[in-house]
């Protein structure tokens, strides 16, 4: 993967969260942007509720992409931050949303994130972050 392409992906992701209205109860802004391997790039941020589940920016990426019939990806960028902070830190996709890409990606995709405070980009295979991910 370019590097040009990671940083499109990281600003995207960045972009999404930054007009996120939806995390009142944690003030904690998660943005993703999630490539398939056409290169279209679907966004998402998390979305908080009252009630049981809220759903995470990631699955909302790939709620959008699946929804549209794309089932094929190559990556995602996840980025997250206080609402009153400047700077992104690093964030990875919580165990729900990694079990949840596990039924629809291989071991070898990429989870990216950055860290504004540290200038430092963060690389991670789905198989690093959910070695032994639920199958049937």
């Amino acid at each position: 993967m370019n590097k040009e392409l990671i940083n499109r992906l990281i600003e995207e992701a960045k972009e999404i969260a930054s007009r996120n209205f939806c995390c009142t109860h944690s003030n904690f802004t998660v943005g993703a942007a999630l490539l398939t391997n056409e290169g279209k790039i679907y966004k998402g941020f998390n979305i908080e509720n009252d009630g049981i589940q809220s759903i995470c920016a990631e699955r909302v990426a790939f709620a959008k992409a699946l929804s549209e019939d794309n089932q094929k990806f190559t990556c995602i960028a996840v980025v997250g931050k206080k609402l009153t902070a400047k700077e992104f830190k690093k964030t990875l996709p919580c165990g729900y949303c990694r079990q949840f890409m596990s039924e629809y990606v291989d071991k070898d995709f990429i989870i990216y994130t950055y860290d504004d405070i540290e200038n430092k980009l963060y690389t991670y295979s789905l198989n690093e972050l959910l070695p032994e991910s639920f199958n049937l």
